[in-house]
């Protein structure tokens, strides 16, 4: 079954990223007056057409990756009038963007989808940094300074990023009475509220920062943290003094204080506790100053609709400059070709089976958005790469016409097209191969949900 599911997921997933970026190049092709012969999902031999529009045969092909828009003259010496090679270089040009902006833009959508959905948010608590005059805070009787900790027996969390704000805690019985709890000077308080409403209203109106935002998740056996007795699901306050958050990181303020003695304060089970550690200025290996591997406090979150159309573009953005850092890295050594996690048809197909399972496991649509987002940001950039046969390989050969002034002879473009195709499918058997020997390293969309 997860077989089945692995390679179905994997032909719909790739169908859809494949449909919008040849659906690219049909459409503005089709606008330079460039005859489509065929627009076909998978590659030949054909199956089935399924009927023809304004000249284009739709069809259905055997082979279930991949998909093509077949233009009049694309890979010949084809001159006559609708023949791609017959275009004008901003026809030929546009046309051969038109496949990786689609999928740009579908990017942004699909990124967009996961927010909406519900994504892994990082989460903190609120310390009021001020109480304003007649406000529900003061009402209340809160000070700057005070911890909120927990509405009944919810958590009041917030954004751990204070440019990034989204409202994590959300009432589920707004007329009935609550209890807040805050800490104050590292003394636990309870304050009665009249309603959750108030509670809400409360978040959204006060001034503060968020803390308490790192956990520790697993503990180094015989490290300083175990000496000292601290424990996974340990959340950090204050080390020395300081205080953990997200401009502040546990790792900048351990550096400050190697092998120093220094008062860590950790919340943990609705209660303080300092323990004194001697941060390590040369740990084993694998292991940090402290012997503690941590991780952002999570909850899942929704973004309303325009957030999350932003919130896309930012990421797709993010995405396509991390590809783009990618040879950069690898040149100078600061990253190896294992983790750089390059992947062929077999650990691409493994990765949206398991972003499927996940889905249908937790009934959270954000492993298949989140995923797809990459996968169609991936396939943008891939294809720009000036290499033959790809979109920018085509894209080169115009930019070469502009510049001397008359064109590469269409005949031998398209022989270094043809031979540059079989030479990234030859690169494409090896990392198949490789794939298949070495495996790909599986996305624990669980853990990441918080499931």
């Amino acid at each position: 079954m997860s077989l089945l599911i692995t390679i179905v997921s994997f032909v719909v997933v790739l169908g859809v990223l494949v449909f919008f970026h040849e659906l690219g190049h049909y459409w503005v092709a089709k606008r330079h007056g460039i005859k489509v012969e065929e627009f076909g999902m998978g590659y030949p031999p054909r199956l089935i057409k399924l009927f023809t529009h304004d000249g284009t045969d739709f069809t259905i092909n055997l082979i279930p990756f991949g998909g093509f828009a077949r233009m009049k003259g694309e890979d010949g010496a084809d001159m006559s009038s609708g023949s791609f090679n017959a275009a004008s270089r901003w026809a030929r040009a546009s046309t051969l963007i038109a496949g990786p902006v689609m999928n740009a833009l579908l990017a942004i959508v699909l990124f967009a989808a996961s927010f909406m959905a519900g994504f892994p948010a990082a989460v903190a608590y609120p310390q009021i940094t001020d109480v304003a005059p007649d406000s529900v805070a003061t009402t209340l009787g809160l000070q700057p300074g005070d911890l909120l900790l927990q509405a009944d027996d919810r958590p009041t969390l917030v954004s751990a990023t204070p440019e990034f704000r989204y409202d994590i805690w959300v009432a589920e019985e707004p007329d009935a009475a609550t209890t807040l709890t805050i800490s104050r000077e590292n003394e636990i308080i309870n304050i009665p509220v009249a309603d959750q409403r108030t509670v809400r209203t409360l978040l959204d109106s006060l001034s503060y920062r968020p803390v308490l935002d790192t956990q520790i998740v697993a503990v180094s056996p015989a490290s300083p943290a175990d000496r000292e007795g601290l424990a996974t699901g340990d959340v950090i306050y204050q080390v020395n003094g300081n205080l953990v958050t997200y401009d502040h990181p546990l790792s900048a303020v351990v550096q400050e204080n190697l092998d120093e003695e220094i008062p860590v304060i950790v919340y943990r089970s609705g209660a303080w506790l300092t323990l004194n550690v001697t941060p390590r200025s040369n740990p084993p290996d694998g292991e940090g100053a402290l012997g503690v591997q941590i991780s952002s406090l999570t909850r899942l979150a929704t973004l309303p609709i325009l957030q999350s159309l932003w919130q896309g573009v930012v990421s797709t953005f993010q995405y396509v400059g991390l590809v783009l850092q990618l040879p950069v890295l690898l040149l100078m050594g600061q990253l190896s070709p294992a983790e750089a996690q390059i992947s062929g048809p077999v650990g691409i197909a493994q990765m949206v089976g398991g972003a499927v399972s996940a889905s249908i496991d937790t009934g959270l649509w954000f492993p298949i958005w989140r995923l797809s987002a990459v996968l169609s940001a991936a396939l943008a950039i891939t294809n720009l790469l000036p290499l033959p046969a790809l979109d920018g390989g085509r894209l080169a050969f115009i930019l070469i016409e502009t510049l001397r002034g008359r064109r590469i002879n269409p005949e031998r473009e398209g022989l270094v097209h043809m031979v540059g195709f079989m030479l990234l499918l030859g690169l494409m058997v090896y990392i198949t191969f490789q794939d298949l020997r070495t495996g790909t390293m599986a996305i624990d969309w669980h853990a990441l949900l918080g499931q």
